[in-house]
């Protein structure tokens, strides 16, 4: 079944385990419909692991693209990379780092690096942090011949850029594609660095996992600044001790869904010349203009902009309100090659049409589950952009714009009663967010599980539950919710 499907046909019994989320070779999620799921998958169990079709695609390679490596070097460990260029990163990113041999073979559209054994965890490293992966439609369409090439990647793309420059408020010319959010976050990092090689950069707020990891593998060092109420001190004093080559910030974080005060960080960014580069996948552009703070915006299109859960994708914007903008606009243009596949452009383009107004909807569902879920008595917090550090949310709010549709709650007692709690939950269960249908999952544990008592020395508890919630009947989805939370088996 299709996205849309799935708004009235939810994938969340035991025996879904291992489902694509939507049922499509593109799927970007996959069923973990039970708490014990969730830890099999990160304990690499093989009764979950070998019902899994697919996996996030950073996380997990997906079937195509490994028949793809297989194609290009038989049993040799192999990820195909979509240029030479990156190719050729990835390589010297591995022997630099694990001291194995890697090469690289041209293989039609894409690059495969072929490594060893010792090789392979610097692999797959590369892969899931940057972001720089080959995704499935392109994986079709070289092991096809070129047969599945889609038409029309060129437009897709420039029309793909003319909408986000109108959410932005930016130029084309400010708009940079990539492959996936993550990719985009790299774009920033090199960036940075090239103003300021060999400087450290700060995270200000508890991010997504790979947004730290990235800047602490792939820059030069990192440091994360968690504690939102102290962020403006704490930055002035790091800025005291050493210079930077940019700051990180989400607005909001996922999953605690708070934010640093951009306001007060902003001039003190300024003032040293360090630019702040803004994640706003949470929000969206829809719903908060960081034009007056941030220098570079990075986003993720496979969420909200494509809803579906079916294709991949990120963007790079140059903010044109930035002291820096022209200087990292350069950069950035000298750095950049058009890595977004035609067929991922194309479907991306067809579906940014109608996003503003399917993240209004968003919006309105998003709130109603977070004060329900505040108001209930068996949940002992709710995080939600609305009521985490507002002052801070407000102060970049769109007039219009609402607070989004991720919510992140702590059950009581809960470490007995979440496992309890998301079992039972007749709602779709798996990883990524800003899709059509409610989405679920506990996010702590897919994230951290190799660093659990770090995250809840950083605040962000175990037992989490994180819901994306999506476009259908608010009170349905809330029914689901409660029958949950009440512990009643439900008959939906």
């Amino acid at each position: 079944m299709n996205a849309h499907d799935l708004l009235e046909y939810p994938v969340w019994r035991g025996e879904d385990l291992g489902r694509p989320i939507p049922d499509s070779v593109h799927a970007v999620s996959v069923a973990l419909p039970r708490w014990s799921d969730v830890v099999g998958y990160e304990e690499k169990r093989p009764e979950v692991m070998e019902r899994l079709q697919c996996g996030y695609p950073r996380f997990m390679i997906h079937p195509v693209v490994a028949a793809l490596g297989r194609r290009i070097a038989g049993d040799a460990p192999c990820l195909p990379m979509p240029s030479g260029r990156v190719a050729e990163l990835c390589a010297r990113f591995i022997a630099d780092n694990g001291g194995a041999s890697a090469r690289v073979v041209p293989f039609g559209a894409v690059h495969g690096v072929v490594t060893d054994e010792a090789g392979v965890p610097y692999l797959r490293a590369f892969w899931q942090h940057t972001g720089l992966i080959v995704p499935t439609r392109q994986a079709e369409s070289v092991l096809a011949g070129g047969r599945f090439a889609a038409a029309g990647g060129d437009a897709a793309r420039r029309r793909l850029r003319q909408h986000l420059a109108s959410l932005y408020h930016c130029a084309e010319e400010d708009v940079f594609l990539a492959p996936t959010g993550m990719a985009a976050q790299f774009a920033a990092l090199r960036a940075v660095i090239e103003r300021r090689p060999g400087k450290p950069t700060a995270q200000l707020g508890f991010p997504y996992v790979d947004t730290l990891k990235l800047q602490q593998k792939f820059g030069s060092g990192a440091t994360l600044l968690h504690d939102l109420s102290t962020i403006g001190q704490d930055l002035e004093g790091l800025l005291r001790r050493e210079p930077l080559a940019a700051c990180f910030a989400e607005v909001p974080g996922n999953p605690l869904l708070g934010s640093a005060d951009l306001r007060r960080i902003s001039p003190i960014l300024r003032k040293h010349g360090v630019p702040l580069v803004a994640d706003d996948v949470v929000a969206t552009p829809v719903n908060v203009d960081l034009g007056r703070f941030a220098d570079l915006v990075a986003t993720s299109l496979t969420k909200y902009v494509a809803g579906t859960c079916d294709v991949m994708g990120g963007a790079l914007i140059c903010n044109p309100r930035s002291p820096l903008h022209a200087e990292l606009r350069e950069i950035a243009r000298a750095q950049h090659e058009e890595l977004l596949w035609d067929g991922d452009a194309v479907a991306l383009e067809a579906r940014i049409r109608n996003f503003p107004h399917r993240m209004l909807r968003h919006n309105d569902n998003g709130l109603l589950i977070a004060e329900r879920l505040r108001a209930h008595p068996a949940v002992e917090r709710v995080w939600y952009p609305k009521w985490e550090y507002s002052e801070a949310y407000e102060a970049v709010r769109r007039p219009t714009g609402g607070w989004g549709s991720l919510v992140t709650f702590l059950p009581k007692d809960a470490e007995a009663t979440s496992p309890r709690i998301y079992d039972r939950m007749t709602i779709c269960k798996g990883p990524s967010l800003g899709t059509v249908f409610t989405l679920a999952c506990p996010f702590t544990l897919l994230a951290h599980y190799t660093e659990l008592d770090w995250a809840e020395s950083c605040g962000v508890s175990r037992h989490l539950i994180r819901i994306s919630v999506g476009l259908e009947d608010a009170e349905d989805i809330w029914g689901r919710l409660d029958d949950a939370l009440n512990g009643r088996e439900s008959s939906r």
